[in-house]
Formats: structure tokens, sequence, C-alpha cells
């Protein structure tokens, strides 16, 4: 399937219509199922519905898969692959095969999956479901300097192919000490394209990251600090503002949360101490 899709529109400037061709991020359903339980009774089932940009779906699948804890290690997984159910579904149907080992929790899925930003659940709640799902607290030895947050964004941004094309798609980035780029993910949802990053390390035995920092080209949402604590990232930098819970969690993670990282700026919510600055201005009143 394709990132971006043609269409025709109607530019307005001033008082003059002009028709010119365009291109737009491709939004399409995946379903991931899973096959699992003993070699004598396996068994099939949907644990989620994602709309997506297509492309790495089974980086994607794999990376849900073990920010939900369903998956520890490589070894877990026997194949991924799409199916074709009926033509409607071509490209969109993704079965995972997990090792007759594996032992499903259902019920500790449907605690810690977060649906949506109003999902309900309280911040202590939610912080103390992740918590469970973590070794605790980030403890890397893990510092950069102030330039390397500053050349991210802009560095990205020379990835990212769909977006280039269309505007409208986020993009997820594994950065080193040095600021260079080890992966790029994209895709028009924010979730998918951390997901996509992290089942691609996890998939090249890379997790934990505990070496590395992950930047992300929009806001950051509790589920990308949950996602991302799981992986054992040290820091996560964004081009966006981060919510009250996500720095309450990365908080209690102890991992640097840095927003707004553009325009040679940007606010630190933790951990400060990772980000190595020679120079302390006192706040004025």
């Amino acid at each position: 399937m394709p990132l971006v899709a043609p269409v025709t529109v109607h530019k307005i400037s001033g008082e003059t219509l002009t028709e010119v061709p365009d291109l737009l991020a491709v939004e399409e359903p995946l379903e991931i199922r899973l096959g699992f339980g003993p070699i004598t009774d396996r068994q099939q089932r949907s644990v989620s519905v994602t709309m997506r940009t297509p492309g790495h779906d089974e980086e994607l699948a794999i990376g849900f898969l073990f920010s939900e804890s369903i998956v520890q290690k490589p070894t877990d997984i026997i194949s991924c692959r799409h199916c074709v159910q009926d033509s409607q579904k071509e490209g969109n149907v993704l079965r995972v095969e997990l090792h007759p080992d594996v032992v499903m929790d259902w019920s500790r899925l449907e605690r810690n999956t977060f649906t949506s930003s109003s999902c309900g659940l309280c911040g202590k709640t939610t912080i103390d479901a992740v918590m469970a799902l973590t070794p605790g607290p980030l403890s890397a030895d893990f510092s950069i300097e102030p330039a390397v947050l500053h050349a991210l964004p802009e560095r990205v941004r020379q990835t990212q192919r769909a977006f280039a094309y269309t505007g409208g798609i986020h993009a997820a980035a594994l950065f080193d000490v040095d600021g260079k780029l080890l992966l790029v993910r994209e895709d028009i949802g924010r979730h998918n394209a951390l997901d996509k990053l992290i089942g691609a390390a996890f998939w090249q035995n890379w997790l934990p990251l505990s070496q590395f920092g992950v930047f992300l080209s929009g806001r950051i949402g509790v589920e990308l600090v949950q996602k991302s604590w799981r992986a054992g990232v040290p820091m996560l930098a964004a081009v966006g503002a981060p919510s009250s819970l996500a720095v309450q969690m990365a908080k209690e993670a102890q991992m640097t949360l840095a927003g707004f990282v553009r325009d040679n700026r940007f606010n630190l919510y933790s951990e400060p101490d990772r980000v190595i600055i020679g120079q302390v201005m006192a706040f004025k009143a």
C-alpha cells in the first residue's frame, strides 16, 4: 500500500481559485490478531484495530504487543504476516503467531490499553498500572549537550519522506548521545509511529534502549511516555508540549522529558541533569 494518495484541491488566494493536484497521507485500519495457545489447541483473537499509515505494519504490531507486555523477547513470536480475509481487508489484517509457551493475560491487556486521551483513568491509577509492567525507575547513564536536541527537529524532518509530500504525518526517531539517528518511523498516528520504532528495535534485540533517546514530531501524551518507559528510554523529546499526566509519569520513571524542542530552545520537565548545561541563569520575579 502507498504512504500517500493523490487528490485534487481548490486553493483560494484572496479572491482567486486555482485547481491543483496534491497528496494526502494514507489512513487505513490495521487489525492485529493473535494466534496463541498450546500446539494442540491453537486459538485466534483480535486484540486491536488501529488507524495507521501502511508500511512497517509488522513493527507496529510487535511494538504494540511489547508495550502491552504481551511479548517480552523476539523468540516469543513465531511469525508475523498479513492475511487476506476478503477483498475489502486485503493488507489490513495482520496475524501474529505467538510461541506456545506464551501465556495470555487478557485482563491485563484490557486494563492497560489506553484507548483515548479521555479514557477515564485517573492519574495515579494509570501510573500504577504502567509501573507494574516496567522494571522500575530508569537509571541509565545517558547525557547529551543542548546542541544535540537543538539539531534534532531539522535532522528528523530531512528523513521524513511522507511528511515532505503531505505535511500530515508524524515521526518517531531513535537517536544516540551524539544526535545520530538510528531509526525513523512515520505514521499518521503518533502512537503508531512510536510503536513502529519500538517494534523495529525489539526485533533487532536492542531493548532496553538505555543508551538512546526518542524524538517525537508532535505533543507528548501519557501513552507515549508509557511506551518509552516500557522500552527503557531515558530521554523523550518532542516538538510539542507534554500533558500534565505525561510529566507526572516521566517523573515516576525518572525519565528526562523535553518539550517544545524547536527554534533553538526547549523546556525540561523532569530529570534535567541528563542535559549538560554550561550556564544557569537564576529566575527573577
